[in-house]
């Protein structure tokens, strides 16, 4: 709404500001930092229902298929029938040739906290914080392919073209801070996971809630923050060319598309970017951390390189830069953090996809995150941000307890494990159990769907899940598609 100055004129829409301003970042980060448009805070959406447990999620995701049974899924009978045929008394789909003999568990098991939780010595970080979780050992999932499964467990579809969580918690709550986003993705260092962007665009909601992409403790953690070190030939000259240019450009697309939505979500991705260049170098700085906190994360020290081949050093401390990005991010209003442990496939192996060596391919992937995760939990719980924070880990699906070649695991999309902890989430807790070989759940009737962990995600937030919608193509589309129950049994 377009309000009287104090000269008797008129202030400018933000359509006429970005046209007038040629969609320049300079200009608008100086409008912005003046106060000459302030982006209105949105109503709630009608899903919003009940008083939010949690403000934030930060979702740690594991990219290549996770081994549950090597590492929080405790299985006695593996160890007892080691080396044996495998026999799962049914006829078993591999996803490749992984039906070789029963494999015990990589790592030995030991219990922790007073929950006395099981959890793998190659976890064992994250062993002071078991009381604060809550483990789901029987998530199913539908594929056994990557690319599927990641989609599934990310945007709630097999395929590309849905939101990711990230996007619909960012639609029904807005934002706590218009110089940050909303959602904010954090890959691993070496590039994307399956799918890529579309784990996380925005698809048919508006594309401000997109996730924004930042690459922590790098040269440029966001694309185009500031001009290219090669970039020597802009100056003010070439600038303001640049924003007369853009300006008439954007003057006519404003008068051809009046009321374009596309355009709207346009605007408001250039303004989000303006104000960017102002906040995201100071939130991005973790050397402004404090040397106890740098040494929480284990980021106190780093060597000038690393070694070839993969290794826990350098898996600690890139997700460890991720994670402390993570609560720097979170503490100034970012609502939703995406972790990813894990690029995509390929060899040699830099991803959770253990076909030939889980303990060469794991261990060090496996040190690094909980090494990261555990020093996030006890920062955000020392600063009384866990109570209102839900952390999420997953995977796009499980792994064999049979042997791949002696030393791997195949797929096993039949049962894998989640956990939680923060927000509403009661700490200490196992809830579904899969069976003796950790193959399908122990109760297949009733397992646990990835719609019912977002289903409980979104009720923490104070969401209904059945009523965060959106009129796709004559469908009334939602994250939870039209199944999904809320997990009451692990709420605090």
């Amino acid at each position: 709404m377009n309000m009287p100055s104090s000269a008797g004129q008129t202030r400018p829409s933000r359509r006429d500001f970005l046209a007038n301003a040629g969609g320049g970042f300079g200009g608008l980060a100086l409008a912005s930092l003046l106060g000459r448009e302030a982006l209105a805070a949105p109503a709630p959406h009608p899903s919003v229902v009940r008083p939010p447990r949690a403000k934030r999620v930060i979702q740690l995701f594991m990219a290549g298929a996770a081994s549950h049974i090597d590492l929080w899924d405790f299985k006695p009978d593996l160890i007892k029938h080691h080396g044996k045929p495998s026999d799962f008394g049914e006829k078993v789909e591999a996803f490749q040739n992984g039906l070789g003999p029963w494999l015990k568990p990589v790592w030995d098991f030991k219990p922790y906290g007073k929950s006395g939780k099981m959890i793998s010595d190659v976890v064992s970080p994250l062993g002071a914080c078991v009381d604060d979780m809550a483990f789901i050992h029987n998530v199913v999932g539908k594929t056994g392919i990557h690319s599927q499964g990641t989609l599934l467990q990310a945007t709630g579809f097999q395929l590309p073209g849905f939101p990711g969580a990230g996007c619909w918690v960012s639609y029904a709550l807005g934002s706590m801070n218009e110089n940050l986003p909303t959602f904010v993705v954090l890959p691993d260092h070496r590039g994307m996971a399956s799918n890529g962007v579309k784990n996380w665009d925005a698809a048919f909601l508006p594309a401000q809630h997109s996730g924004n992409v930042v690459y922590p403790g790098s040269d440029m953690p966001i694309a185009d923050l500031r001009p290219h070190a090669a970039g020597k030939y802009i100056n003010a000259a070439s600038e303001a060319q640049a924003q007369s240019l853009m300006a008439s450009l954007n003057r006519q697309h404003a008068e051809s598309r009046a009321g374009d939505p596309r355009l709207e979500s346009r605007i408001r991705s250039y303004e989000l970017a303006a104000r960017m260049q102002l906040a995201a170098p100071e939130a991005l700085d973790l050397k402004a951390e404090p040397a106890h906190i740098l040494k929480l994360y284990g980021l106190d020290t780093r060597p000038p390189n690393w070694p070839a081949v993969i290794n826990a050093e350098e898996e600690s401390y890139y997700f460890s830069q991720k994670c402390l990005a993570a609560r720097r991010l979170l503490e100034r209003g970012v609502r939703f953090v995406q972790i990813w442990s894990g690029n995509d496939n390929g060899f040699p192996r830099r991803n959770w996809d253990s076909h030939e060596d889980v303990e060469r391919d794991h261990g060090p992937l496996a040190t690094g995150m909980a090494r990261g995760a555990a020093a996030l939990i006890q920062d955000l719980k020392q600063r009384g941000m866990l109570d209102d924070t839900i952390i999420l880990w997953t995977t796009e699906f499980g792994r064999m307890p049979s042997t791949q070649g002696g030393k791997g695991r195949d797929h096993n999309p039949y049962v894998f494990t989640n956990w939680l902890c923060g927000g509403g989430i009661k700490g200490g807790v196992t809830h579904g159990l899969s069976d003796q070989w950790g193959y399908k759940p122990l109760d297949r009737d009733h397992p646990t769907l990835v719609y019912d962990i977002h289903a409980t995600m979104l009720h923490l937030l104070g969401i209904d899940h059945e009523k965060l919608t959106v009129r796709q193509n004559g469908i009334d589309r939602r994250l939870t598609d039209v199944h999904g129950h809320v997990i009451k049994e692990i709420l605090a």
